[in-house]
């Protein structure tokens, strides 16, 4: 009887994070199923992976509808439960010096990196601990740390995925099933190019992918990245708020109007 193939989900693999780490797993008995917007994208990945050795399943699946995510899950694991799940879907948003963030586009922001991972979780969580094995990944961001006022909404969806994967890992550590937090700082890519303010100590998606995947081996609650600028972001939430907001602003993270 063949050996059952380890099942990988990896959300956002037409990213450049997701699509990083769909490489860094592709090998011969891995099965990945890879979602993402970018078809293009999306079909290089899993040229990439399959030529790799991996078997290779693809969705572009809009992850903001409840409904049709929810009977993509079911069916998912109707064949296989996952071993590891790796939430990377997420968008930014950058705010107006004047009208501030548009509601709409916030909204979808929200739902996209912070509501879609919970449901996910939601629906995967309770069938890992049954089982007794699996799992899951969500990717913050330093930003999580502390707020930024060139990206509000991004920063708040960031610090929500943050607290909840760390609860969760508490809920689910009994059970045999991991829960790591990917805390990252500027990885070369599109979305990054486009966010305000200085990038300092960008790192490649290769590079990322690599750490990402030793902290997840080692079932690490948190895995960040670059130390300096995760030690800064750090300060700035445990700093006085007024003087966190003045650094900020010195830095050249500020709206100005």
């Amino acid at each position: 009887m063949p050996a059952k193939r380890r099942l990988i989900l990896i959300t956002g693999a037409s990213g450049a994070i997701g699509g990083a780490l769909a490489d860094a797993y592709a090998e011969p008995g891995v099965e990945l199923i890879l979602q993402g917007r970018d078809p293009i994208a999306l079909k290089m990945a899993a040229h990439r992976c399959t030529l790799r050795g991996a078997q290779v399943t693809l969705s572009r699946l809009d992850l903001a509808q409840p409904g049709a995510l929810t009977s993509w899950l079911d069916s998912m694991v109707d064949e296989q439960l996952p071993n590891l799940v790796i939430l990377a879907a997420g968008i930014n948003l950058n705010t107006r010096a004047a009208e501030g963030e548009d509601p709409e586009p916030s909204q979808h922001l929200l739902a996209l990196n912070l509501l879609t991972p919970i449901r996910i979780a939601q629906a995967l969580a309770p069938r890992m601990k049954a089982r007794g094995s699996g799992h899951l990944v969500f990717i913050s961001s330093l930003a999580g740390w502390y707020g930024l006022p060139v990206t509000p909404s991004y920063s708040a969806s960031k610090a929500g995925i943050k607290a909840y994967g760390e609860a969760l890992r508490g809920w689910l550590a009994p059970h045999g099933v991991g829960v790591s937090v990917v805390m990252p700082g500027y990885v070369k890519s599109p979305m990054a190019d486009g966010m305000l303010g200085p990038k300092p100590w960008v790192w490649s998606p290769q590079r990322a992918a690599r750490v990402i995947r030793q902290g997840i081996q080692c079932n690490k609650a948190r895995i960040s990245f670059p130390f300096p600028l995760n030690l800064g972001s750090w300060c700035l939430a445990v700093m006085p708020a007024a003087l966190s907001q003045r650094v900020v602003s010195w830095l050249g993270y500020g709206v100005k109007p």
